[in-house]
């Protein structure tokens, strides 16, 4: 039987078979063409034809050319592709790209403040803004006001951690004050994030008073604006963060979390009464995102300015698109002029270490593909968990690899365009190197 082969591919087939020269031979065969001419005959159809013979011919051409038959001095530029009485275009037409502002986005998102220097009445080197956009993230008809800020993770007793992530903290976990100067000193952190795990009961049953220590402490070792956590305990947080409050007054942190499972009133009043930024935490459910933002506002008399969201970051491998979707319905919301949603976002970014994925050695199931190594495996999930809610507006990550948190600083900086870099000239945007 008879085999089918492509003009197209013949030459190539010549090349495989390292075919140098042809003496005495000849090619014979049929030429098909296969056009669908819709049942009829479509006045286009000459044309057609006349289009598939040509391309016959310049395959015809190329396969004389691999066998050493002078074709381009014989026929010049129509063996070179050209036609005659037709001018190949030689670069693009000049054109001006604009992006018109969406009309619905007519509500800027809340500015806040994190940190308070000594003309604050903080101590704290620098401040920084969160919020004030106009469009989403990244956007060309609204530049962002501010860039997005990253927050490390430091915990006040030892923790279980991934193998990627504990290898970088050994010689600090006993000490988070230790643990504070190294993430801003050798790992870059525009914040600190201070969790204070130990206060649960059924851990450590640490007093608010000792919690409030550790958080001075950690406030003496480092400059940077932070952001004090409980553990999750409803019960026990709000003691714990009204004493926090009360020893880092004047500096302006975030006091994380408010929600509305416990008693959010009592933190609401401590962010008050010192100072400080509320987060409002809820579970991907942006009508409790809503009344809880409410409730801070009205119910508890707590300033536009002095409130971030954190509408939960379901992370890659469980629930990353919904934490998307969660979080630009919230962004576009607030920009369309919901002034129940219109704060910075917060993600628990972390999270990403929760995805089995992104901490074990390899899957549990035999039949699997090989998932490469964890070293490096890891810190991708929570680069890609932290990169997809930046495109969904969120301004504030709490991360934990250092190297994760290097490449999304420069990710981030780079497209919000805080970092400096050599023009590209994009003209000969198809063989232009970036």
């Amino acid at each position: 039987m008879a085999k089918k082969i492509k003009l197209s591919e013949l030459g190539s087939l010549f090349n495989d078979m390292d075919v140098e020269s042809l003496e005495g031979v000849t090619i014979e065969g049929d030429i098909e063409l296969e056009m669908d001419t819709g049942g009829g005959f479509d006045p286009q159809l000459a044309y057609m034809l006349g289009h598939e013979t040509a391309q016959i011919a310049r395959h015809l051409i190329n396969i004389s050319r691999l066998l050493g038959y002078p074709v381009d001095q014989l026929f010049g530029s129509i063996a070179q592709g050209e036609v005659p009485g037709v001018t190949r275009p030689r670069q693009l037409l000049p054109s001006k790209f604009e992006v018109g502002r969406i009309e619905e986005w007519k509500n800027p998102i809340q500015e806040v403040i994190l940190g308070a220097t000594s003309s604050d009445g903080g101590t704290r080197k620098n401040t920084f803004t969160l919020g004030g956009e106009n469009a989403l993230p990244y956007y060309f008809d609204s530049p962002m006001p501010h860039r997005n800020h990253i927050t490390m993770d430091v915990f006040d007793m030892p923790i279980g951690m991934a193998k990627a992530v504990k290898v970088n903290y050994e010689d600090v976990l006993e000490s988070p004050a230790e643990w504070a100067k190294k993430v801003v000193n050798d790992f870059g952190a525009d914040m600190v994030t201070i969790h204070l795990i130990s206060t649960d009961p059924n851990i450590k049953d640490t007093s608010p008073r000792e919690a409030a220590e550790t958080v001075a402490d950690v406030l003496q070792a480092v400059d940077v604006p932070i952001v004090i956590g409980g553990s999750g305990n409803p019960e026990k947080d709000p003691e714990v963060l009204e004493k926090a409050a009360e020893v880092a007054e004047g500096e302006r942190v975030l006091l994380a979390s408010a929600s509305l499972n416990l008693d959010y009133e009592r933190i609401a009043k401590a962010a008050t009464d010192y100072g400080h930024v509320v987060l409002s935490w809820t579970q991907l459910e942006i009508n409790a995102q809503k009344e809880l933002n409410r409730k801070l506002m009205k119910q508890c008399g707590v300033k536009r300015e002095d409130i971030i969201m954190d509408p939960t970051t379901a992370a890659l491998g469980y629930g990353l698109d919904y934490a998307y979707t969660n979080m630009e319905r919230i962004r576009l919301a607030g920009l369309m002029g919901d002034e129940e949603l219109s704060f910075p976002m917060s993600s628990g970014t972390t999270n990403a270490w929760g995805a089995r994925e992104a901490w074990m050695v390899g899957s549990p199931l035999k039949e699997d593909s090989d998932w490469g190594p964890r070293e490096y495996r890891g810190p991708i999930w929570e680069i890609v968990t932290g990169l997809t809610l930046s495109l969904a507006g969120n301004d504030l990550f709490m991360m934990m690899h250092p190297g994760s948190v290097a490449v999304l600083k420069e990710i981030t900086q780079s497209l919000h365009g805080s970092l400096e870099r050599d023009a590209v000239d994009i003209s000969d945007w198809v063989t232009a190197e970036v």
